[in-house]
């Protein structure tokens, strides 16, 4: 963002950007909210707080040094409680704080989806004609969710894949930690990808279950300024057709 300010606080319509994906999760029938914080954490953990519509449902943990978003879970995860883990009756959901344009609609979807087929893990994909920046969704000959490959780690046909990874999920959370524990961070990053989380489940005989969503522009994330205006646009056009 060239700028000292935290990612999630560029403004959005005068509101934080990541307020929109807070209020899209705080609509849901959720046990709790674990935000990981990182960067610029006090201003941003107060940020949450005070335009929370339930504060009481929110823990907030740091990830004192960032080393990918496999490495931010497992980090989330340390708000449970060992015995909440192993309660293969409960899912957890997974997704970023830079989709501001969400609906919580769609979350719900998601895990109507997960429920029904009865997945380990439930991700939420998109058709896109420029997939440049995202992770790849590669299926096998029946159609079902293999892996994700990052583009940093994409051979040339992978990146020919115009189905691409929003980084949102939802997870059986009684395999999830055992899942993470199996993760590395040999490749071109040197980070612990969540998105391999999806391989080892699939090589230990899970389940995984794909929700391509309708609109691309509703999961479209914000890197930097341009896409930040391009987000903010489309919300004015949304609030207007409102």
């Amino acid at each position: 963002m060239k700028s000292e300010l935290p990612k999630p606080l560029h403004l959005l319509c005068g509101r934080p950007m990541t307020c929109y994906v807070m209020e899209a999760i705080e609509a849901l029938d959720l046990e709790s909210i674990v935000v990981v914080v990182g960067y610029g954490a006090e201003s941003v953990t107060k940020a949450l707080y005070e335009q929370s519509v339930d504060p009481t449902r929110l823990n907030f943990v740091e990830q004192n040094v960032q080393r990918g978003t496999g490495d931010a879970v497992s980090v989330g995860l340390q708000a449970f409680e060992p015995r909440e883990l192993d309660d293969d009756s409960c899912d957890l959901m997974v997704l970023p704080g830079d989709t501001p344009l969400l609906r919580s609609e769609t979350l719900t979807e998601l895990h109507r989806v997960h429920v029904n087929v009865g997945a380990a893990a439930t991700l939420l994909t998109a058709q896109l004609e420029d997939p440049s920046g995202y992770g790849r969704v590669v299926r096998d000959g029946e159609g079902r969710v293999e892996r994700i490959v990052e583009q940093a780690d994409a051979a040339p046909e992978e990146l020919k894949i115009s189905e691409v990874n929003t980084s949102i999920y939802c997870f059986d959370r009684s395999v999830l930690t055992a899942a993470l524990r199996k993760v590395d961070s040999r490749n071109n990053q040197g980070e612990y990808y969540l998105t391999d989380v999806i391989q080892v489940l699939r090589a230990a005989g899970h389940a995984v279950a794909a929700l391509m969503v309708d609109d691309p522009n509703e999961v479209r994330g914000v890197n930097d300024r341009q896409q930040l205006a391009e987000c903010e646009a489309a919300l004015r056009q949304q609030t207007n057709k409102k």
